[in-house]
């Protein structure tokens, strides 16, 4: 049997078309997700604070994992762990259409989702080069990048559509059947041996585990009110910190590590890896605060936040076609106008937010950092992993993805946790000013956000103030209102922030050498 690409060779467009599919379903998950934020709140009688950390946390787990799913599906077969990882996806989507309470989202659709992923990318990688060679190769490779940059600009319009008109439960249904037909096809995948190292640093993996997941869930632990998140923040940056010197010593001894710290000595690598942090967080940042805003203030539902959040993906996904095809500039001033952009775009939103009266009014800033976001999505992955040699830069993109992911589950969360501090702090100190509410009822809004912070619509509000007197609901609302856009306004600072520190990464770009173009680095998909 001639490979896929070999002279001679007959391209299998259904095996490419498979892959395709379950690139698409990977990318089209969490948007859908950040649509249906208020109606799965309604659905399962749970909050916003807990469905945005469920969100992070998936991400939060993808990133950790994602460098020992690789190694993984090296020692068990890289087509075991793809098909470990659709069932993993799968079950994540069939818990979705049955769950009943916050848990069981947290359990099936974050943790045993987010391993789903962390085992499918590297997989998927390496079965496309085991599988397709040459030109037919390079052909996969752009129908599964068109495939994941179309499911990112046309998510949100899927998604509201779907849960508005049907329901949300039938979306992630949708996703099931979707990777049952992949799952059907699984007899045209060919395996890839692996001939490398088969040991595995299970003290690396567990590092990384803790650093990431340390930080993340220590910030997750403080939106909810917990205690001890000091501690556990600074277990993960323990745990981060022990990662490097661990990696380090390991390599001097000649020993197999979780990934090589030689990658990190090349500067290019570096700043680019840096970059695609910043850009997952201002992004993660961005698409939680949005649809909050959105479905908590103006009360839309998910087709109406789909369709104002859609100039952002739009517009991402079209400057980033355009751009890949070759701007006559160097790549790192790409990525500082990328940054510029995205900086520009968030900020004119700050001072909208309070005057909006609908999701029209976020259509310019959110094409401006769109475009920004393209520019970037256009140069980073290339910009990463150029300088790496063929034979590294599997390993490189695994990395270069565990810290998009990481920085995605970092802007998810920390945006959101923010939102709700600022939101318990301008609540507490507008009711201790009102003159309308009495002590009482001024200590008894701080006890409830000091347990409990949550946006709320007004309507949902009103709900719970029903036996209030007029000017005491009133009250209430309008400093709920209020509080509401104080909050959304500093918790966009978190992307704002990110931007500049990309500005900043840029300019050192600027002063290294343009990178190389390399097919490897087109050739992956986990930047």
């Amino acid at each position: 049997m001639e490979p896929n690409g070999a002279p001679g060779g007959r391209f299998n467009g259904r095996l490419a078309f498979l892959l395709a599919m379950a690139m698409f379903v990977l990318v089209v998950d969490t948007s859908l997700m950040n649509v249906s934020i208020s109606a799965v709140v309604h659905d399962l009688d749970t909050t916003v604070s807990g469905v945005q950390g469920a969100i992070a946390l998936e991400a939060l787990v993808s990133a950790a994992f994602i460098l020992i799913g690789g190694k993984t599906g090296d020692l068990i077969g890289r087509k075991l762990a793809y098909i470990l990882g659709l069932l993993g996806y799968a079950i994540g989507a069939i818990a979705m259409v049955f769950a009943q309470d916050l848990p069981a989202i947290i359990i099936f659709w974050a943790f045993i989702g987010g391993i789903g992923a962390s085992l499918l990318l590297p997989a998927m990688q390496s079965l496309i080069h085991g599988n397709f060679e040459g030109a037919h190769q390079k052909r996969v490779y752009a129908l599964v990048g068109a495939s994941a940059a179309i499911a990112a600009a046309v998510g949100p319009l899927i998604g509201g559509f779907i849960t508005t008109f049907l329901s949300w439960r039938v979306g992630f249904a949708l996703e099931a059947v979707i990777i049952a037909v992949v799952l059907a096809g699984i007899g045209l995948v060919k395996d890839v041996p692996y001939h490398g190292e088969r040991s595995i640093d299970l003290v690396g993996a567990l590092l990384s585990i803790v650093g990431m997941g340390g930080v993340v869930t220590g910030i997750l632990v403080w939106q909810e009110g917990g205690g001890y998140v000091g501690l556990i923040i600074g277990i993960g940056v323990l745990g981060l910190g022990l990662l490097v010197f661990w990696l380090r010593s390991r390599k001097r001894r000649g020993k197999p590590t979780l990934l090589d710290p030689t990658l990190f000595e090349s500067k290019m690598f570096r700043s680019g890896a840096s970059g695609q942090l910043l850009q997952q967080i201002a992004l993660g940042g961005t698409m939680i605060v949005l649809p909050i805003y959105l479905q908590m203030v103006f009360e839309y539902n998910a087709l109406q936040a789909g369709l104002s959040i859609a100039p952002l993906s739009l517009s991402m996904f079209v400057v980033a076609v355009l751009a890949g095809r070759g701007l006559k500039r160097r790549p790192a001033s790409i990525i500082l106008w990328g940054f510029a952009l995205v900086v520009i775009g968030i900020t004119i939103l700050v001072p909208i937010v309070p005057i909006a009266d609908s999701g029209w009014y976020l259509t310019i800033p959110l094409i401006i950092a769109g475009c920004g976001l393209g520019l970037l999505v256009s140069q980073l992955n290339n910009y990463t992993l150029s300088p790496i040699s063929d034979e590294r830069v599997s390993e490189a993109a695994g990395v270069n993805s565990a810290a998009g992911s990481f920085g995605l589950s970092f802007g998810l969360a920390f945006a959101g946790a923010i939102m709700l501090a600022t939101l318990a702090f301008t609540f507490t100190a507008s009711a201790e000013a009102s003159s309308v509410l009495s002590a009482d009822e001024q200590q008894q809004v701080s006890t409830v956000l000091e347990e409990d912070a949550e946006i709320m619509t007004n309507t949902g509000l009103e709900a719970l103030l029903v036996d209030q007197t007029p000017e005491v609901q009133e009250e209430i609302l309008r400093i709920n209102t209020d509080s509401r856009f104080i909050a959304l306004q500093i918790a966009l600072l978190v992307p704002i922030l990110a931007g500049l520190l990309g500005i900043a990464n840029a300019f050192r770009m600027r002063r290294l050498p343009d990178p190389k173009p390399s097919e490897s680095a087109e050739g992956t998909m986990l930047g």
